[in-house]
């Protein structure tokens, strides 16, 4: 039996989530699910039931996912060792069955049945599947000289996406989750940063919102306190002097080209707090960073 009290607090709670619920109705969302929300037992289950909620209340999420810690444990396994270059995996044929093999299958696929056997509908897809993601191969500048390109392997960059695969399933009440692997012209298959893909898709399907799940609160200032509401110019110059750096630089890039690009607010939450997904979404608190679109 639940105390007056507490009664109470849970009706404010889904009171404030009903304009929420009706300015975001219809709407696609784009979520990025990675980091710890992914490897915890219970942030999983959580992560699983707001996606549901968010579809059964009239909303479009569509996730995207990573799996780097799972490729890095396949590769371990094979006794293959992992090779980075400026921050990026080397990707040749044998590493890329590995990622193709862990990303578009053993990732995807549990993450499809989590949603699931929470009473959604999910479908797992990967860029070749209708071959809706087009990728070529990324060639980084190097660092030392840039007047050189370095090969990395078949690691990607998109070059189009063909949303009408994802509209076929938003229309039929699937939740799409995708695995972050593109194609070439010439059927070779790429695999991309998950945040670039989450980024893009969001730009292409018109979403409302790009939600990217992180193991930080967001993005902090040198003091290490929260910033929220910022703008792509304030982002620019948190940047430039340096406040931002490491890998918070490819999630910030990506939000920065989805946020000019039309979406109209991108977030950068705390995925390690439960339920992350819905205070962020329902709540008037949220839980991390709000990067505008102006």
């Amino acid at each position: 039996m639940l105390s007056q009290t507490t009664a109470a607090k849970k009706a404010r709670t889904l009171a404030e989530a009903l304009p929420y619920i009706k300015r975001f109705f219809d709407k696609t969302i784009v979520i990025k699910y990675g980091g710890n929300a992914m490897t915890d037992e219970h942030l999983k289950e959580c992560f699983a039931q707001d996606v549901v909620l968010l579809k059964l209340v009239g909303m479009n999420p569509v996730v995207v996912h990573g799996g780097g810690p799972q490729i890095n444990e396949m590769l371990d396994k094979l006794g293959k060792k992992g090779e980075f270059i400026q921050g990026m995996r080397v990707t040749d044929a044998e590493t890329m069955d590995v990622v193709e093999m862990v990303l578009g299958g053993q990732v995807n696929k549990e993450i499809v049945n989590l949603i699931n056997r929470h009473g959604g509908k999910a479908v797992g897809l990967t860029g070749q599947d209708g071959n809706f993601i087009h990728a070529q191969k990324l060639l980084m500048e190097d660092m030392n000289d840039p007047s050189k390109m370095i090969d990395i392997g078949q690691v990607g960059e998109i070059t189009a996406i063909d949303p009408s695969i994802i509209n076929f399933l938003d229309k039929g009440d699937f939740i799409p989750v995708v695995a972050p692997i593109g194609v070439g012209v010439d059927g070779e298959t790429y695999n991309i940063n998950a945040d670039v893909v989450a980024g893009k898709l969001a730009e292409i399907l018109g979403a409302e919102k790009l939600i990217l799940l992180t193991n930080t609160p967001g993005v902090l200032d040198k003091s290490g306190e929260l910033l929220t509401g910022l703008t792509p110019k304030q982002i620019d110059d948190l940047v430039a002097d340096g406040t931002l750096s490491g890998g918070m630089l490819p999630k910030i890039s990506s939000a920065l080209d989805a946020a000019r690009s039309g979406v109209k607010a991108v977030h950068i939450i705390d995925g390690r707090v439960e339920h992350a997904l819905l205070l962020e979404v329902l709540t008037d608190e949220g839980v991390g960073t709000l990067i505008k679109a102006k």
